[in-house]
């Protein structure tokens, strides 16, 4: 299947380094590729954000999350909804990048349930960085007229598309023990 012209253009942005805006289940993301430590240090510049926190990844399926996590054999147990998204921290693996895990020994990962997302992940044919549109500290961007006002001349490309209908960020959870380490929203 031919990709559309928004990905391709995406995938594109994505290769040479750099940083792109899309539509999440409840709220759009800045993401790069993992391994690309400028794209993920200027993520981090552009949300003002810590780098001993770390960063979520999306993917569409576990095989792109692999790289990165010791995943479970059943994709179901990391796929939530568009409505109720979860993201997992797992235990990451050795050749994952410290500009992603931060200084935890996890990683925060999920599959997403976003089409636009997830037809992004899959037409990079990898695992992308996710971490929400917004500085520290303030609400993240749910349209895309707040988002290319915030952020349109710091990212690369905005994807087109709509957030799902979360509420807000992802709820993040423990895997080993089901703990919630951040309520959704």
């Amino acid at each position: 299947m031919a990709l559309s012209i928004p990905l391709q253009k995406a995938v594109r942005v994505l290769n040479e380094g750099g940083v792109i805006a899309y539509p999440t289940e409840g709220v759009f993301g800045l993401g790069c590729l993992p391994p690309i430590a400028d794209a993920v240090e200027r993520i981090l510049c552009i949300k003002q954000r810590d780098p001993s926190m770390g960063l979520i990844l999306i993917a569409s399926s576990l095989a792109q999350l692999e790289p990165y996590a010791a995943v479970p054999a059943d994709e179901r147990e990391l796929t939530g909804s568009l409505e109720e998204p979860v993201t997992w921290v797992l235990p990451a693996t050795s050749s994952t990048p410290l500009w992603i895990r931060g200084r935890r020994p996890g990683v925060a990962v999920r599959i997403t349930a976003h089409p636009v997302a997830a037809a992004l992940c899959d037409a990079a044919d990898s695992a992308i960085v996710s971490t929400s549109a917004n500085v520290a500290g303030q609400p993240p961007a749910r349209n895309s007229i707040v988002l290319r006002r915030r952020f349109g001349r710091l990212v690369d490309y905005v994807v087109p598309g709509n957030c799902g209908p979360a509420k807000g960020a992802s709820e993040i959870r423990d895997y080993a023990s089901g703990r919630v380490l951040r309520p959704s929203g």
